[in-house]
């Protein structure tokens, strides 16, 4: 009998634990994580001249000094150190990398830099992720063969780059020639948090895949 009487004390107890966890639980709910809907670049089969017009107007909110995240794309594809210069002292956090064969689709390649020495690493990196993948099928392992092999050679082959300052100064960058589009994301933006989709350079009309029926080089 005081086995029982024992158990079922452990019980009661137990239960009021639970009960307890769950009361502080309600009381305290955990913090939502933040859902953020901030992008840098265009819409999937956005026109481009209507682009060009939107990403213009972010460069006219907020004052001059305030921080800004922003999406630099050129007018053509530039080589990682062309990059640093057309973006003048402005930080540059991202390079975007894409190499250019006629009537082929090839990816777009992210590479993160933090000054000058690892700006003129970063072709060389993105030719490391390349190197990485195996592709989904024959052609995509060819095609992501011969952008690797490209891209180490120092390739021009940048189409865009995620920079940060001052609003004023990221501002100035639209009238750089080479540079054919700036936009800018509101102040409170955090990097991590948006996502980027660059304007390539042939995208003239709407922002839609090109062909992609060309033949794939060796090298």
């Amino acid at each position: 009998m005081p086995d029982r009487f024992g158990a079922v004390a452990a019980a009661v107890c137990a239960a009021g634990v639970v009960a307890g966890v769950v009361a502080l639980g309600a009381a305290n709910p955990p913090t939502p994580l933040p859902v953020s809907t901030d992008r840098l670049g265009p819409d999937a089969g956005e026109q481009v001249a209507d682009y060009l017009a939107r990403a213009g107007d972010t460069l006219d909110t907020g004052d001059g000094a305030d921080p800004r995240w922003g999406l630099v794309s050129f007018d053509h594809e530039v080589t990682a150190a062309e990059a640093d210069a057309l973006t003048a002292d402005v930080r540059v956090s991202q390079l975007w990398f894409r190499v250019p064969i006629d009537r082929v689709q090839t990816p777009i390649v992210p590479v993160g830099v933090a000054g000058a020495e690892s700006i003129a690493r970063a072709s060389g990196l993105a030719a490391v992720q390349l190197r990485g993948t195996t592709g989904e099928w024959d052609r995509q392992a060819q095609v992501d063969a011969v952008s690797a092999l490209r891209l180490g050679q120092n390739c021009a082959c940048v189409v865009a780059a995620t920079v940060r300052g001052p609003l004023s100064e990221v501002a100035e960058l639209e009238g750089v020639d080479g540079v054919r589009v700036v936009e800018v994301l509101p102040s409170d933006a955090v990097f991590g948090r948006f996502a980027v989709r660059p304007l390539l350079p042939e995208q003239t009309d709407a922002v839609t895949p090109g062909p992609d029926d060309g033949e794939v080089p060796s090298r």
